[in-house]
């Protein structure tokens, strides 16, 4: 049992790549880079679904969508699914949240002693007007996902993030003479959209050093049909006024990101400021990725690697300084943060304690997977990572295989390529082996329409739940 403290840090939307201690090119993270120089930063981290709620319930479980059966943005955690927070409290230690939780209510026994200004899914019931997706029955977003205005400037999310930094620096001020370890979670907001910034996050990131995108569809990339019809669902791309618009989003999202790294920096200089840092693990991650443009999309809900991919660094007393190239899940934080303490969750097959993976032998054959049900997909969508091998699985759609050894970008589609038969057929045994994708999607869809109906049918389900982004709570100026 560890006598350190533990302090989680959960991001929202935080592509994995733009990080400067990720290689980012231009990127501005000073405080995640000096995070990651005194521990490890995971390199080959994913979610276990692109996209809020699931992936967080995923999170406080260890267990992936397909069993907690909490498919989409409407379907939020309750704390009827033992989880870390429970495991802790059964051992009687301290565990707080601030922040973004996205799960349900206030007032579930979702795992904490205290929720501080916590942010939960619109009106209790989240995205339901998304839980209808079949291709026949659905509607096409309602809004602009992204926001109606992109750019320099204040939102309510950067009011809220603001808030939760300063909620958690009093925090950690008033628990630095605690005689017993203590586990806090932080939830920011950062990156997610809306995409608009304080001015001068944003004017770090002129057009003139935006790179150009990859893959889009305006230069002949014709985008993979169960993509095609995903992205239909929203396609934030089409919304833009023009492309100085188009430009300036791109900005918004990489000085969000340098404006969480700032936020995070704060938090991590209360630690030290309250003597806490030689004596506190701190873990860093997100829920999800961003595409940011890629391939003509925006937000998340895929499995490239722009979406699936999450950043993920720990450091503190005992952890190793360097890089871990074994593949590794969000399902693994879980597992950790229960361990950290001496506790056990009852995770899915094959999650690991974080520790446990680094004390052993690299393992870049390590398995992980990721699955998405939720808004604008008109079937399940499976990917499983093993080794430089990537399968995307669309049930009723043809598959995507990617080496990302030699095809990081993912630029080459070696589905159909008969060197690869051999691989893919293995991929998909493996992929059975965690579950059977027909009969997941077919359960997925099962468990929506009952949803609908208990929500008084379509017509009513239409009209459940933020248009866009979920709303923060409202906190003082």
């Amino acid at each position: 049992m560890s006598q350190s403290n533990l302090l989680v840090v959960m991001s929202d939307e935080h592509q994995a790549r733009a990080m400067g201690c990720a290689g980012h090119p231009f990127v501005q993270t000073p405080n995640f880079d000096a995070l990651a120089a005194r521990g490890t930063r995971f390199t080959n981290a994913y979610t276990p679904s692109p996209i809020c709620v699931p992936a967080r319930a995923s999170f406080a479980t260890g267990l992936y969508a397909h069993q907690t059966r909490l498919w989409d943005n409407a379907m939020p955690y309750t704390g009827s699914i033992r989880g870390w927070g429970h495991a802790l409290q059964e051992k009687g230690v301290s565990v707080e949240s601030i922040g973004k939780l996205h799960y349900r209510s206030e007032e579930d026994p979702a795992g904490f002693d205290v929720e501080h200004i916590p942010m939960m899914v619109a009106g209790g019931v989240g995205m339901v007007w998304a839980s209808i997706r079949k291709e026949d029955e659905r509607i096409m977003g309602p809004k602009r996902m992204l926001g109606d205005y992109i750019g320099p400037g204040n939102s309510k999310y950067t009011d809220y993030d603001a808030a939760v930094v300063t909620r958690t620096k009093e925090w950690i001020a008033d628990h630095a003479a605690d005689d017993k370890p203590w586990c806090l979670y932080v939830g920011l907001v950062a990156p997610h959209f809306p995409l608009v910034v304080p001015s001068e996050f944003f004017d770090l990131y002129p057009a003139d050093i935006l790179p150009k995108v990859k893959q889009h569809p305006s230069e002949g990339y014709p985008r993979h049909p169960w993509i095609e019809k995903q992205n239909e669902f929203m396609d934030s791309e089409a919304k833009f006024s023009d492309a100085d618009e188009r430009l300036a989003a791109m900005s918004a999202y990489y000085g969000l990101c340098t404006w969480l790294d700032h936020n995070v920096g704060e938090i991590l200089s209360a630690l030290q400021a309250s003597g806490l840092t030689d004596n506190t693990t701190v873990v860093y991650t997100s829920d999800h990725g961003d595409n940011v443009g890629a391939r003509g999309l925006w937000g998340k809900s895929n499995m490239y690697e722009e979406s699936a991919t999450i950043p993920m660094i720990m450091a503190g007393p005992d952890v190793p300084v360097g890089l871990c190239h074994t593949p590794v899940s969000l399902l693994d934080v879980s597992a950790t943060i229960a361990g950290h303490f001496g506790a056990q969750i009852d995770a899915a097959e094959g999650v690991s304690d974080l520790n446990t993976i680094l004390q052993g032998p690299e393992d870049k054959d390590r398995i992980v997977f990721s699955e998405y049900h939720a808004a604008g997909a008109v079937s399940g969508a499976f990917m499983l990572r093993k080794g430089r091998w990537k399968l995307i699985h669309y049930v009723g759609f043809a598959d995507e295989l990617f080496d990302l050894e030699t095809d990081p970008e993912e630029l080459e589609n070696r589905a159909r390529d008969p060197q690869c038969a051999e691989v893919l057929e293995s991929l998909h045994r493996e992929l059975r082996m965690i579950c059977d994708p027909d009969r997941t999607d077919a359960l997925a869809f099962s468990d929506q329409a009952a949803l609908i109906e208990r929500m008084g049918g379509r017509d009513a389900a239409l009209k459940l739940g933020a248009a866009g982004a979920t709303p923060p709570p409202t906190v003082a100026e």
